[in-house]
Parts: structure tokens; sequence; C-alpha cells
């Protein structure tokens, strides 16, 4: 389970009490978390979760996310809202490590989307997308394009032992697509992470947007396609133009994306699985056998990154002009 940091009861119980969220009644450690350590608190006014940043979070960073969760979750988005203490703080401390609660959504992710799931995501993140563009906080992505060299540089020698060939099909993609990535595209705060596990369903309706902790400023479009990489792709590695259209339809009812962001449509979504290639081989490689979460197999953005070559036109992804 991903309980990296064990908390004393009577350290919690003084916590939650500094939050003004009554009596605390029961405490749960949540396997999912991945990045940070996640507990379920029930307390007699309802439920929340409880963060505790691990070391790879940067703590000069949680202003912006916790920050963007307000915004948002003021503008009627569906994502946890930070519970500020009793002196108007999002972020404490509990057990060395910062620490912030949240209230806790309803509704559960979906292991394998469905098209009418990949078109409300797409009417969501455009929602997300037009109500962060007055969010005043500015995080540039450090795993944009002007990270994916330096990123690549750290395992670059080692690449071959994630699966042999990977250094020369790396490489192969970092020369096509550095050169010819679309600048000028509108700009906003990102989701940068909208897997399917980050997003929450409940009776026919997306209930629940989570997981900020990549969020930043980049292209709009971009992150629609780290999306289409995340829900649009079967377990043999093929993408589902039904489900692209079905997302692309989704988010234009609500954004509708200008001419050049359509046609960057096939270098951004080919770009984007790069991103998690070199993220998930890095991770590959450099997380402990005895780890409590185990790294996600980057064999499945190789598999994408070679569909990608063939998908030339935004229409193959079910982009209709």
């Amino acid at each position: 389970m991903a309980v990296y940091t064990q908390v004393a009861d009577h350290d919690l119980a003084r916590f939650v009490a500094g939050h003004g969220l009554g009596e605390l009644t029961s405490c749960k450690g949540i396997a999912e978390g991945v990045e940070n350590t996640n507990y379920l608190l029930v307390t007699t006014t309802g439920r929340y979760i409880l963060t505790l940043y691990e070391k790879r979070v940067d703590v000069k960073d949680l202003p912006f996310y916790l920050g963007l969760m307000e915004h948002l979750a003021g503008k009627g988005i569906a994502c946890p809202l930070p519970v500020r203490d009793a002196r108007g703080d999002q972020v404490g401390v509990l057990a060395g490590r910062p620490a912030a609660v949240c209230t806790f959504l309803d509704g559960l992710s979906v292991r394998q989307p469905g098209v009418s799931h990949c078109a409300l995501l797409g009417e969501m993140l455009a929602r997300m997308h037009l109500a962060g563009l007055d969010y005043p906080r500015i995080r540039a992505n450090a795993l944009g394009p002007s990270g994916w060299q330096p990123l690549y540089a750290r395992f670059s020698a080692r690449a071959d032992q994630v699966q042999p060939g990977l250094r020369g099909l790396i490489e192969e993609e970092l020369a096509t697509l550095l050169p010819v990535w679309p600048m000028g595209l509108p700009q906003g705060v990102i989701h940068a992470d909208l897997f399917p596990d980050n997003v929450f369903f409940l009776g026919g309706r997306l209930s629940g947007v989570i997981d900020f902790y990549f969020a930043c400023n980049d292209t709009l479009a971009y992150d629609l396609a780290v999306c289409l990489n995340a829900w649009c792709f079967d377990a043999a590695g093929r993408y589902d133009r039904a489900k692209g259209q079905a997302m692309f339809d989704g988010y234009q009812r609500v954004r509708k994306l200008n001419e050049d962001e359509q046609a960057a449509v096939p270098l951004l979504a080919r770009g984007a699985a790069l991103r998690f290639l070199l993220t998930r081989s890095y991770d590959w490689l450099e997380t402990p056998a005895d780890a409590i979460v185990k790294p996600h197999d980057p064999d499945d953005y190789v598999q994408r990154i070679r569909c990608h070559r063939e998908l030339v036109t935004a229409a193959a992804y079910g982009l209709e002009s």
C-alpha cells in the first residue's frame, strides 16, 4: 500500500482539530497513491482526504497546486477543495511532512473507459481550461519539450536495459519532434496527468477530477493530447478512433480548437507519448526492486509511439474539421 509515512494518533487528532473538521472517527490509508501518502479521514462533519507530501513534490509548488484546486472549485469544477486551518493556511506540517486536507469526492474511476466516458472527459477538460484562464499563479511545465532531452540524458546509457532498441527509438523521436514542436498555440493551466484513475464517475456523470500535482502552464491542446494517450488506446496499443472522436466532440462543445490547434494534434499526441515513455523508463530503471509502488511498464508507450507514427492527420485521431 502506498502509505510512505505513518502518523501518530495524537498528532493526527491535533491536526484535524486545527482544521475545524469535528471529531475524528476513523482514518484509513489509501492504496492508490503513488507520489504521496494519502489517508481517508472520517469525522463528525464528513469525509476528507489527508495528503502528506513526500520528497518528490517540491514544497514551493504547493501554493500553485492547492490554489488551483481552490480556484477551480470556486468556478464549479468538481475537484477537491483544500480545507484551510484556523490560521487560514492550506498547508501544515504533520509527521515531519508538509500536509493538507481536501474535501472528499464521491465516485469511481473506470479501468476501461468507454466512448461515453471519453465524451464526458473531453467536456470537463475544456471546462477546466476555461476556468483556469484567469488563475494568477504560474508554474512552468518541467516535463515539457525543454525537459525531455535533460531527462533522457539521465538514463540514455541504460535505455536498452528497459527494452532492446529503446535508445534508438527515443533518439529518433527527440530528433523528429523537437525541431517542429508547435509553438504559439493557446496557453493556460493544464492538468498534465489526467489518466482514468484521476477521474471519477457516478450515475452516468463525471463526478470529480483529482491529483493536480503535475498541473502547470502549457499549451491547452497538449493537455487534450495527454488524454488521447491515456484514454483512447486498447491493451494492444491500438488507437480507438471512436473514443478520440467522442473526446474531441465533448471538448469542442465547450471550447473550440482553432485551426492551428487542430493541425497540431498529431505532433502533440506523439510528443505526449514520448513524455510518458521518458518518465516511465526513468522510473523503471531507478525504482528499487523492493519499492512500495511498482513503476508503470514503459512498453505501453512504446506501442503508442509506433501507432502515432502512422496517425499523421487530425482526422485520423477523430477530429473532424
